[in-house]
């Protein structure tokens, strides 16, 4: 099977003696949405530095659709559009300079580099900004900029270091269902996020990386269901913390009017509700502490930490 990228025994070790990855593998599947998590240092950057041939491996291969960046370099990033963290365009550039100059680099005809432009700005609601130097742009809109530059050379596998870091609500959204659509027609999109809401929302499978490992690769769904609890915060009506120790839900109060609840396996919300109800406590609203994948994330890297500190 050939992958829209395939990482085999993936090592970095720097001039200074770190270690940032530790023989790693990973393979994500053509028309994939894929997640790449990790906390800070974990080597997430480091492992998106080396697919892109901006960071030297110390050893390992990569192959970008079969092709490896080793010995066919070239075609090999010419497959790639990376967005990274930070803008890095000239900021008294026009913005259609800055895109045509960007398909200019893969020789993309100039035709088709203004088709593609048009496109993508219309589509991330840049058109008419098309002529305006990228100083006057907000935040937002260099964002999606970024993003309209990593598809001129209309890539199979898009690379999105953290696209949605600092933008609005209304943005994020915006971008989301952009990504959605544009992995629907066919492109391979890798994921880099702390928001963890964003990786479960778009992606179908993960790996987690950590301290140089990657300690998860699953499919998204799957690796969801074994989270056996969650936790749910609730807002109710009056100071009723006296009687939550009646109730066999493990819970406990935040303050007078609000409670932390845990919920495992085979409990249900309305079975809780009904316990609440029979100790006249009415809950007038209820939302998760935090969303399931951020729950399971924080899991498995405490559980890496604790085995990593007995078998360093």
């Amino acid at each position: 099977m050939t992958y829209a990228l395939s990482a085999q025994q993936l090592t970095k070790v720097y001039a200074n003696g770190m270690t940032a990855l530790k023989a790693i593998d990973l393979n994500v599947a053509k028309g994939d949405f894929f997640a790449l998590l990790g906390p800070n240092g974990a080597g997430k950057s480091t492992t998106i530095g080396i697919i892109c041939s901006l960071v030297k491996k110390t050893s390992g291969k990569v192959f970008i659709f079969g092709h490896d960046i080793d010995t066919e370099s070239a075609k090999a990033k010419s497959l790639i559009g990376v967005v990274p963290q930070e803008a890095n365009f000239s900021l008294f550039e026009k913005v259609s300079q800055i895109l045509l100059n960007q398909a200019g680099y893969y020789g993309i005809p100039r035709k088709t580099a203004q088709k593609n432009m048009e496109l993508y700005l219309k589509e991330l609601n840049l058109w008419d900004k098309r002529d305006q130097p990228v100083f006057k742009l907000s935040g937002g809109m260099k964002r999606r900029l970024m993003i309209v530059r990593a598809l001129m050379s209309e890539p199979k596998l898009l690379i999105l270091d953290e696209p949605t870091a600092g933008v609005d609500i209304e943005l994020r959204r915006t971008l989301w269902h952009f990504l959605e659509k544009l992995n629907q027609e066919g492109t391979t999109i890798i994921l880099t996020t702390h928001y963890l809401e964003e990786a479960e929302q778009l992606c179908k499978h993960v790996a987690i990386i950590d301290h140089g490992r990657i300690i998860e690769h699953a499919n998204m769904k799957t690796l969801i269901s074994r989270l056996n609890m969650h936790t749910v915060i609730l807002d109710i009506d009056k100071p009723q913390a006296k009687y939550l120790h009646l109730i066999e839900y493990q819970c406990q109060p935040i303050d007078d009017t609000s409670i932390e609840v845990i919920i495992r396996q085979g409990q249900s919300v309305n079975h809780l509700f009904h316990l609440l109800s029979q100790k006249n406590i009415n809950v007038i609203s209820m939302r998760n502490k935090t969303n399931r994948l951020e729950e399971l994330f924080m899991h498995l890297i405490e559980k890496n930490k604790k085995s990593s500190a007995e078998n360093p």
